[in-house]
Order: structure tokens, then C-alpha cells, then sequence
């Protein structure tokens, strides 16, 4: 992915964290961080890539809410393992998003199963779109900016560690910010493991 960013650059995030917000299980969000590393080495311009990480999430999950909308329930039902698995989950889930869809279309972003599901699943459960998309943009730009701005920082710091204090030091900044990343993941599963 960081050689995919790299080469094609601002276009590539685009399309790689549009097409996952739309519903393809692409990993968007290692393409900010990649993008955001970029940045901090001086090849991308940080503002830009929070801003087209935003709009490409925008962007994209509308194409994923208004494809759900307007076939989604069509589109599993005619595939018979997808069907039976449908009549148990979609109508939880649009109870669910009748309750909590704007929360969820915020959060969602943060959480990759959702960031690639919840978009379909409010327009299947025919959330209003306004509402949909008042939320979905308020979602993706605090991600782009939040992931964005901690990969260019993260990556300024090792950067500057590395020419400060060696390979060893920037080695050490790079394990603590590997362990504070896995201890979030942890943190966030558990959270959405909670009842």
C-alpha cells in the first residue's frame, strides 16, 4: 500500500479510501497513515492529504449508502447464502439504525468492519439522507484529520529521532508507537465487544 501511495500519490488515497467507504474491503486507513508518513518526510503536503482523505471518505461512503439504498437488499437476497444469513441480521440492524444511525455512521468511521459496512446498512435500513450525510461528513472528516495528522506527526518524530538520537533511538520511538497502536486496537475491540 505505501509503495501504491508513493508512486500515484494524492490520487491513490483517494480512490483506495473512496472505494473502502463505498464497501470494498480496501485498507483506507493504512493508506492515510502511509500518506500521512509521506507528508512528514517532505513528498506530500499534509493539508492536502487530510483533505482528500475526508472527501474520498464523503465521497465514498454516499456511493456505498446510495448503492445500499437502492439495491442493497435486492443484492444479498439473491445470493442463497447471503439470504438466509439476511433474514436474521437486516432487520436487527435497521431496528438498530432507526435507534443509533447517526452515532453509528460517526463512529463507524473509526472502526474498520464498520467503515466499510455501515454505509450500505443506512441506506438499506433507509436512513434519511440528510441526516446520513450530515453525520457520514462530520465522520470522515475527524478520522482524516485525526489518523492523517497522527501518521505525519508519528512520522516526523521518528524521523527526528533517528537523525537525534541514531537507528537504536529511532528504533525505540518506532516500538512505542507500535505498542501504543496495538494497545488502542484492543481498547476499541473491546469496546465494541462490550455490551
Amino acid at each position: 500500500m505505501t509503495a501504491l501511495v508513493h508512486h500515484y500519490g494524492l490520487l491513490a488515497l483517494f480512490l483506495v479510501v473512496m472505494l473502502e467507504s463505498g464497501g470494498v474491503p480496501l485498507p483506507g486507513e493504512t493508506a492515510l497513515i502511509a500518506a500521512g508518513v509521506f507528508a512528514s518526510r517532505g513528498h506530500l503536503d499534509v493539508v492536502a492529504v487530510v483533505a482528500v482523505a475526508a472527501a474520498a471518505a464523503i465521497v465514498g461512503d454516499n456511493l456505498g449508502y446510495w448503492v445500499g439504498r437502492t439495491g442493497g437488499r435486492r443484492l444479498i437476497e439473491r445470493s442463497r447464502l447471503l439470504s438466509r444469513w439476511s433474514e436474521r441480521v437486516l432487520p436487527w440492524g435497521e431496528s438498530f439504525f432507526r435507534r443509533h444511525g447517526p452515532k453509528t455512521i460517526f463512529i463507524g468511521r473509526f472502526f474498520s468492519v464498520l467503515r466499510v459496512t455501515a454505509a450500505w446498512m443506512a441506506g438499506i435500513s433507509r436512513m434519511h439522507w440528510w441526516t446520513f450525510f450530515l453525520w457520514n461528513a462530520a465522520g470522515g472528516i475527524c478520522w482524516a484529520a485525526l489518523v492523517g495528522l497522527v501518521a505525519y506527526y508519528a512520522g516526523q518524530a521518528a524521523g527526528d529521532a533517528i537523525s537525534h538520537y541514531g537507528l537504536i533511538g529511532g528504533g525505540v520511538l518506532v516500538a512505542l508507537l507500535l505498542a501504543t497502536f496495538v494497545a488502542l486496537h484492543f481498547w476499541r475491540k473491546r469496546l465494541v465487544e462490550s455490551p
